[in-house]
């Protein structure tokens, strides 16, 4: 069956696309020039399409087609060499792209050719069922073309054992698995045995063949006369055939034993299938394509193919499954530490609050602090101005008592120089006692007195008693201007020490909060760190 190349080339061009290379990869033309195939080819076997066999490919062509041609002749000779030497699947010359016209005009069949070229590579490569997987992801119609393709490409390589006469026709389900179904080691040994035996067949019938037309030949020529000499020749090849053709009757025999054996093996393997496709009822559908295939051996390696990729399937279900119950186990694992982080993160948004609130209260502290330090100082201002004035006050008040010592020495100085005048006027009264019209109390005695007083002494006396009663009455204000100044310092100082003793209260608080301030601060640190990095702890 051979596939239209411009399709092919549009379906392996959607395959290229899988892989990520840097050089673009969407039209013949981004391909012309051999450095995406390139690319592709390192990703495919890195260690024969290494870095130096890249530093090979030109980088930037441009629109110079020679150089094109040049990195696609370095390319094709590199993948019949993998092909040969590694593995070990000859390119058959009608498989040969045309690179001339590929460099020159982007032609579409022949880059189909080549990329059928890397694809093979791809299925046959160490990473085979990485691509064989990556090919299963495309869209139904590309993965149909590229079986296509690897089917072609196949039976091109292996014509005896992909014969239509020996296999008959597959739909396209069983060609999928026919070619996608490397992975079933013992499946791929017992097709590659019946092979085996089936070429030896085919060959051992042909050699039977040419030995029954050699023995009829040499029966027509024994039949004729001939010299005893010939005769007797004819006589000992004869026999030599004969002994020849029993021994190849022999291997027959053996080699249709061996296949009945092969055959009862087959049966064997066929019932191990069916068992798996009745355990395996998802499958249905395609156990059910597989029982319509007409030859036998055909429906034992469909069958032996799909138990195989279900196995795998099922081991890949197995793990799959697996990593499921370990993904939930994680995540009930977060759940419960994401919980208990939600719960610790609502208790330190508890305790921030709270932290606000002491906060809030330590900065009305702080004002209540501010302002009583601001009364303390307009206290202390006034202390020292009632001090001062109090100071004033106390130099006045000796002032006036100098004063009054003065005039009390004055006073008595005063008293004396009285004592004596009433001595003087004593005598009067002696003489009135003599004489009684020289009465004290009559009004010409006391003119007589107050003749008899000097002018100035008068004059001092009424002077002194003025003083002495304006020196009482300041005397008196002054004290109660002192008791009042008194009383105002005791109450300044009583205040002054109430404010003192409020302050040391303020300013312990004050640094009871602050302790308390800095532990939220640190707990707050803590968490924090906590929430960046919960993997080690701070």
């Amino acid at each position: 069956m051979s596939v239209d190349k411009a399709e092919l080339c549009g379906s392996l061009l959607t395959w290229l696309r899988t892989f990520h290379v840097p050089s673009p990869c969407t039209s013949p033309q981004d391909l012309s020039s051999g450095l995406a195939i390139a690319y592709v080819l390192n990703q495919i076997d890195p260690s024969w399409f290494n870095e130096a066999w890249l530093q090979g490919i030109s980088d930037d062509p441009g629109p110079n087609w020679r150089l094109k041609v040049s990195n696609l002749k370095t390319i094709l000779q590199s993948l019949v060499e993998y092909s040969q030497d590694v593995l070990g699947h000859p390119v058959l010359e009608q498989h040969l792209p045309d690179v001339n016209l590929i460099g020159e005009f982007s032609d579409p069949e022949e880059l189909g050719k080549l990329l059928q070229l890397v694809l093979g590579c791809a299925i046959s490569c160490e990473k085979k069922q990485e691509h064989i997987q990556r090919i299963m992801t495309l869209e139904e119609s590309v993965q149909h073309v590229v079986m296509e393709a690897i089917q072609e490409l196949m039976t091109k390589d292996t014509p005896d054992s992909l014969s239509p006469e020996t296999y008959g026709n597959f739909d396209n389900q069983s060609r999928r698995y026919y070619f996608l179904s490397e992975e079933a080691d013992e499946g791929d040994e017992l097709r590659q045995r019946c092979l085996d035996l089936e070429r030896q067949l085919v060959l051992l019938a042909e050699e039977k063949q040419s030995l029954a037309q050699e023995n009829a030949a040499l029966r027509e020529r024994a039949g004729r006369p001939e010299g005893e000499g010939t005769a007797g020749l004819t006589a000992k090849k004869l026999l030599l055939l004969q002994s020849q053709l029993e021994q190849l009757q022999e291997e027959n025999f053996r080699l249709e034993n061996g296949r009945e054996d092969e055959r009862l093996h087959c049966a064997e393997l066929e019932r191990e299938v069916s068992e798996l496709q009745q355990r395996n009822q998802a499958l249905t559908s395609l156990a059910q394509e597989a029982q319509a295939l007409k030859d036998e051996m055909d429906e034992l390696r469909q069958s032996s193919e799909r138990a195989g990729q279900l196995e795998a399937t099922l081991s890949s279900c197995r793990r799959r499954l697996g990593e499921l119950r370990e993904l939930r186990r994680q995540v009930r694992q977060l759940e419960e530490r994401n919980a208990g982080h939600a719960e610790r993160t609502r208790q330190l948004e508890d305790e921030l609050r709270r932290a606000g609130s002491l906060r809030a209260q330590l900065e009305a502290q702080r004002r209540q602090v501010q302002e009583l330090q601001g009364q303390r100082q307009e206290e202390a201002i006034k202390a020292e101005k009632w001090l001062f004035e109090c100071r004033n006050l106390e130099e006045k008040y000796e002032l006036v008592t100098k004063e009054k010592e003065r005039l009390l020495a004055e006073r008595d100085s005063l008293r004396e120089a009285n004592e004596e005048l009433r001595c003087a006027q004593l005598q009067p009264r002696g003489l009135t006692q003599a004489d009684p019209s020289l009465d004290p109390t009559s009004p010409a005695v006391e003119n007589l007195a107050a003749e008899i007083l000097p002018a100035e002494l008068r004059e001092t006396l009424l002077r002194l008693q003025l003083e002495n009663k304006q020196l009482c009455q300041q005397e008196a204000a002054y004290r109660e201007r002192q008791e009042e100044l008194q009383r105002h310092l005791e109450d300044a100082n009583r205040a002054r020490h109430g404010l003192e003793t409020q302050l040391r209260l303020n300013q312990q608080q004050l640094l009871e909060l602050q302790a308390q301030v800095e532990d939220l601060q640190k707990a707050l640190q803590e968490q924090g760190c906590r929430f960046s990095s919960p993997s080690p702890p701070c």
